[in-house]
């Protein structure tokens, strides 16, 4: 259907997401549509070494695929579908002014309390055809909540669909045709993980509920994590366009073929400016064949909680410095790398043969294997290299696995400290695998334990790798410090190192 120039400004002035806001992942930064304030994303170090030795400039192979990039998008334009989606929403009617049939607004004629009204919000998003019998791939964010889901083809026709699974931790989400007509064309994957920095990629979609609209941009960064969308991510980075509507459109390289779905942008206005994220083509693969055998997606689990290793951290654990890894803050009894002998304070370095240098790769490393899988842990233990193999465990089975009180003098100005006892314990909810351990009850405000960043119910298990059972532990193992001390800290649900001054 065409739409009128005053429609289209209508639509671009007010915003029009391909999501709704309540369903999105992430009000700080997620996608398109949704205002974000500026956040600074440090480079991922695959970036310098997949590009040292690479000559940047367009090779003479690019350049004739671009020149053939109309048959290529022509080739492609029948897989992206538009999606249409509906779900029925209450809320009680508007608290400003009288109703005009008289009476308070939030009452009848006669003072009975009015009742919730039913209204219909519609959603704007984009899919990709993945397999010619009418599977479709998208974001689990475009169709969540969705009463209702059509799928708007090239040539206009329009179509019912249904969800076969999704996986709001990855935001991917799987569609098929209710009645899938015989001439689909299913678009064909790429090699993802093959993407150069600087490659030329196009990304399709209905922005603003703009059918069939194309753009073109290069691959910015690759393996983007730690940017608060999902659980697990691997962003590609692009500059082509993307804008509410494009979540769940195809990103293609120039030979037509399949290596990202559209998924947020980086945006001060809610609109387009340079940055886009895309789920590789692979980690979406993977997602999909899972949910359609399936109907759910089985993630491998290690059984450690982990870290970031920052040059304090290095030097206080007397890591060296050229290594890269992530650090082991704590290892659950009874897990995959317990049973391997990982311990706390490892530094693992690499797993199934691919090193990890940041807490999100290994996370998604291990994610996106499947339960039952072996592989090679390699890791740093007092400066030596050692290795481990190990068979993953499943996700969803994780979850399966005192001293008297006492106070004493606290190392820190504005510092409380108490002994743990079976009171604190439930109310801390410090798991019984945590034997022992002293707890802050008290953090003065301004005092120099709260320039620490040092909170009212954390654990302390260890100083300077020492076990602690009571404030007097505490007080003199910090005291016997010298230039720092290493804390090892219970705080919500996880352990953390925390690297501190001695005085």
């Amino acid at each position: 259907m065409r739409r009128a120039p005053w429609m289209i400004a209508m639509l671009a002035a007010t915003g029009v997401a391909c999501f709704q806001p309540e369903t999105s992942p992430d009000p700080a930064v997620s996608a398109p549509g949704v205002e974000e304030a500026s956040v600074e994303v440090a480079p991922h170090p695959d970036e310098a070494a997949g590009a040292a030795g690479h000559d940047l400039r367009v090779s003479g192979s690019e350049m004739a695929m671009r020149l053939e990039l109309p048959d290529v998008v022509e080739k492609v334009m029948p897989s992206v579908v538009g999606i249409n989606t509906e779900r029925s929403v209450r809320q009680m009617a508007s608290p400003f002014g009288r109703s005009p049939f008289g009476g308070h607004p939030f009452f009848g004629p006669r003072g009975m309390p009015q009742q919730p009204q039913e209204r219909v919000q519609e959603g704007l998003g984009s899919g990709v055809i993945v397999d010619a019998e009418g599977i479709v791939l998208t974001n689990n964010h475009v169709i969540e909540g969705a009463d209702t889901i059509r799928l708007t083809l090239n040539d206009g026709r329009e179509f019912e669909a249904e969800v076969v699974g999704s996986d709001p931790q990855s935001d991917i989400a799987v569609l098929r045709f209710k009645d899938a007509p015989d001439d689909l064309k299913a678009i064909e994957f790429g090699d993802s993980d093959a993407l150069r920095l600087a490659e030329s990629v196009v990304a399709i979609g209905n922005p603003f509920g703009l059918s069939s609209t194309v753009t073109l941009g290069i691959v910015s960064a690759k393996g983007r994590g730690n940017m608060g969308i999902v659980d697990y991510e691997d962003f590609i980075q692009t500059d082509a366009a993307i804008n509410p509507g494009n979540s769940g459109g195809a990103l293609v390289n120039l030979r037509g073929e399949l290596v990202g779905i559209n998924t947020a942008i980086l945006s001060k206005s809610g609109g387009y400016q340079g940055v886009g994220f895309a789920i590789p083509s692979k980690m979406a693969r993977g997602i999909m064949e899972s949910l359609v055998e399936t109907g759910k997606v089985s993630r491998g689990w290690l059984g450690v909680m982990i870290q970031e290793l920052t040059p304090e951290l290095a030097s206080a654990l007397e890591i060296p410095e050229s290594a890269r890894g992530v650090v082991v803050s704590d290892v659950q009894p009874q897990s995959p790398a317990a049973r391997a002998g990982l311990q706390r304070g490892d530094l693992i370095t690499s797993i199934a043969g691919r090193s990890v240098s940041s807490p999100g790769e290994l996370k998604n490393r291990v994610g996106m294997a499947q339960p039952g899988t072996e592989v090679e842990v390699a890791y740093l233990r007092e400066g030596q290299a050692m290795k481990g193999r190990l068979e993953l465990g499943a996700l969803e089975d994780a979850a399966g696995v005192a001293s008297a009180p006492g106070f004493a003098p606290s190392p820190v100005e504005g510092l409380s400290l108490q002994a743990l006892n079976d009171e604190l314990r439930a109310q801390l909810r410090v798991p019984p695998a945590l034997r022992q351990g002293v707890a802050v009850t008290e953090v003065a405000p301004g005092s120099e334990a709260a320039r620490l960043r040092l909170r009212p119910g954390d654990v302390i298990l260890e100083v300077n790798r020492r076990p602690v059972s009571s404030p007097a532990d505490v007080s003199q193992l910090w005291q016997t410090s010298r230039g720092q001390v290493l804390v090892l800290l219970y705080r919500q649900g996880a352990t953390i190192f925390m690297t501190l001054p001695a005085n």
